[in-house]
This record gives structure tokens, sequence and C-alpha cells, in this order.
């Protein structure tokens, strides 16, 4: 008797690209050197596109980036630019895309998560510490959360 609770072949088979994906780049985001930049983005775009058998011509790319889709596409770089920091109780969100990186605690009744020097250690264990800014009475503390900008470009 087939149960109604189960997932169809289909949803298996997505749910498990999808983790394979995923894990696929966990394991190799370190690789897409520099780290926390678009560069480093692309570069694991190629690798991907060139894996899947496409030339790294500007047409295949663009058909690989196309193909993918948006919802994979922002999974796969919500992915890319996160870190898990069990140890400190953090999660790190740091895409260049976005105007600031966001530190979140995974203990939100424990205000000490967020203190300043655990964020920082936060952030030197990311390399991560040289890309925001120092000045911390320019990070956003909110509920949970603590926004820092990053580095403003030198003139």
């Amino acid at each position: 008797m087939f149960d109604m609770g189960l997932p169809d072949s289909d949803q298996l088979q997505g749910t498990l690209v999808d983790f394979a994906l995923l894990e696929l780049i966990r394991q190799h985001r370190l690789s897409f050197q520099p780290l926390w930049t678009v560069d480093g983005w692309a570069k694991l775009m190629i690798w991907l596109a060139l894996n899947c058998g496409l030339s790294g011509d500007t047409d295949s790319l663009e058909h690989f980036a196309r193909s993918l889709g948006e919802p994979i596409t922002m999974r796969m770089r919500r992915t890319f630019f996160e870190r898990e920091l069990g140890d400190l109780e953090l999660h790190v969100l740091a895409d260049p895309a976005d105007a600031q990186v966001l530190l979140l605690s995974q203990a939100p009744q424990d205000p000490s998560v967020l203190a300043p020097e655990r964020l920082t250690r936060a952030l030197e264990r990311a390399d991560l510490l040289e890309l925001v800014t120092a000045d911390q009475s320019q990070w956003q503390a909110l509920d949970g959360v603590v926004a820092i900008p990053w580095k403003r470009p030198e003139s």
C-alpha cells in the first residue's frame, strides 16, 4: 500500500541533489579566492559550469546561470557567503552584495554571545576582520543580530 506521507521519487531526487550541491559548495568554498568577494563567487560558478561539461566562454556561462534559476542560485550564494561558528554560537552572513556583514546569535537568550570581543573573534576566524569597519560605534546591534558595515574602499 502507498503511504501518502512519503515524498515521491522526484521530490526525493530534488532534495538529494539540493543537499549534495550545497554540501559541495561548503566543502570547496575556501578554494575560491579571494574569500568574501564577487570574484570568488564567480570562480565557483565557473568551476561548476566546467564540471557540468560547459565551456568557459561567456555564452556557456550565461546559459549555466540562467539554467540554474533564481531560487537555486540564491541558496547557493547564501551557502557560499555564510559560516556557522558553533563554538561561538554565531552564524555569519557576509555577502559582498549586501551593505553589511550580519552576525546572528544562535543563543538569543544569552547577551554575551553578541559581546564585541566575541564578535571580533568570529570575524577573525572567518577572515573578515580586515574587511569590515573596526569602528564599533558603526556596528548596529539589533535583536539577536549585529550588523557591521564593510570597509569602504579608500579613495
